[in-house]
C-alpha cells in the first residue's frame, strides 16, 4: 500500500506544479491590499488612491488601501515588509524607505526597516522638491536667498515636516552646497509648514510641483529653485539648483509599489504587469495630469539603480546633518 501511495503522489506532482502555475498566472483571484504608511490626502495618496482604482479595473479584483500612518512611514512599511509573502499585500512606499535605516544607524538604533524584505515592484513618480516663499517676500531668487542667509547665519527660518523628512533632508542639501546656515522649525506636516510660511512665521517651505502650483498661480507664493535634474512643465520658470551651479543638489520625493521578498517570481511579474497596464488606464492619466504628478515609471533593474542612487544621497545628508534630537 505505501509503494501504491508513493506512485500516486509521485502522478500527483504534475498536477500540483500545474496548478501553482495556473494560480500565478491567473493571479489575482482575490481582493489585494495596499498598505499607505502615511495618513491620508498626502502625497502618496495621490498616486495610491488612482493606481488602486485602475488596478482594480485592470485585475477584476477589489484593491483595498489601508492607511497605516505612524513613525515617518516606519510603521507602515514594518507591517508590509511583515506581510504574508503571497502577493496580496503590496506597500506604497517613499524617500523613507532610505531615510529611516539612514536615521536609525546615525543613532545606533536597532534597523525599524529591514529593506532586503521588501522586493521592488515599480516606479510611480518622482517629483523635485520646489523651494517656495511668501509673494511678497524680498528674496527674487535662489541666489538672494542663499546671499542674505550668508550675511545672517542661523536667522532665516524654514519650516519642515520633521527631522530627516522629505523638507528636511533637500533644504539641508541646498544649504550645505551653499555653505549657509539655516533655522530648521520642524512641524507636524507639510501641511503646515506651509501654513507657516503664509502666516510669516518661517521664511520658506518645500513641497512636489503639484502642491505649491496652485498657491504660486493665485499670487500668494513664488517658487525660487527646485531640486530635480531638470526643469519641470507645470514651472517652466523655476530654475534647477544644479544649473544655478549648485551640482551636489538632486533630490526627489518618489512614490513606488513593493511586495515582500518572499513572493514568487511570477507573481512578482503579475503585478508588474498590473502597475504598468495601470498606469496606461485613461482615467488614471488624468487624474495624474489633473493634479500636475508626471509618471516616472520604472521597473526591475532600472527601478533597483534608482533605489541604489537614492540611498546614497539621503544616507550622506543625514550624515551630514547629524544627530537631531
Amino acid at each position: 500500500m505505501s509503494a501504491r501511495l508513493t506512485r500516486r503522489g509521485a502522478l500527483a506532482l504534475p498536477l500540483l506544479a500545474a496548478g501553482a502555475a495556473s494560480a500565478q498566472q491567473d493571479f489575482p483571484t482575490r481582493p489585494v491590499t495596499v498598505i499607505v504608511p502615511f495618513p491620508p490626502g498626502g502625497a502618496t495618496d495621490l498616486i495610491a488612491r488612482p493606481l488602486g482604482a485602475a488596478l482594480q479595473k485592470v485585475w477584476g479584483q477589489s484593491v483595498v488601501l489601508q492607511n497605516r500612518g505612524g513613525a515617518g512611514g516606519g510603521i507602515g512599511m514594518a507591517a508590509g515588509a511583515a506581510a504574508r509573502p503571497d502577493g496580496y499585500t503590496a506597500l506604497i512606499a517613499h524617500v523613507s524607505y532610505s531615510s529611516i535605516p539612514a536615521a536609525d544607524a546615525l543613532f545606533g538604533r536597532p534597523p525599524s526597516l529591514d529593506r532586503t524584505a521588501l522586493a521592488p515592484v515599480a516606479l510611480l513618480t518622482a517629483d523635485p522638491l520646489v523651494v517656495v516663499v511668501k509673494a511678497d517676500a524680498p528674496w527674487r531668487t535662489w541666489l538672494d536667498y542663499v546671499a542674505d542667509a550668508k550675511r545672517r547665519p542661523g536667522e532665516i527660518a524654514y519650516g519642515s515636516s520633521g527631522p530627516y523628512s522629505a523638507l528636511h533632508l533637500p533644504f539641508e542639501m541646498l544649504a550645505q552646497a551653499g555653505e549657509m546656515r539655516l533655522n530648521h522649525v520642524p512641524y507636524s506636516g507639510g501641511g503646515p509648514a506651509m501654513t507657516a510660511v503664509l502666516g510669516g512665521q518661517v521664511s520658506a517651505t518645500a513641497s512636489v510641483p503639484s502642491v505649491v502650483n496652485p498657491f504660486i498661480r493665485g499670487g500668494q507664493m513664488r517658487a525660487l529653485v527646485h531640486t530635480g535634474a531638470q526643469r519641470v512643465a507645470l514651472l517652466p520658470d523655476c530654475p534647477t539648483a544644479i544649473e544655478l551651479g549648485f551640482r551636489s543638489v538632486e533630490f526627489y520625493l518618489w512614490v513606488g509599489l513593493f511586495t515582500q521578498a518572499g513572493v514568487e517570481p511570477a507573481i512578482q511579474r503579475r503585478l508588474r504587469e498590473g502597475v504598468a497596464a495601470a498606469l496606461r488606464e485613461p482615467e488614471m492619466q488624468r487624474q495624474l495630469e489633473t493634479t500636475g504628478m508626471v509618471v516616472d515609471h520604472r521597473e526591475g533593474a532600472a527601478f533597483q539603480a534608482f533605489l541604489d542612487a537614492d540611498r546614497v544621497r539621503i544616507e550622506a545628508a543625514i550624515n551630514r546633518i547629524g544627530r537631531v534630537e
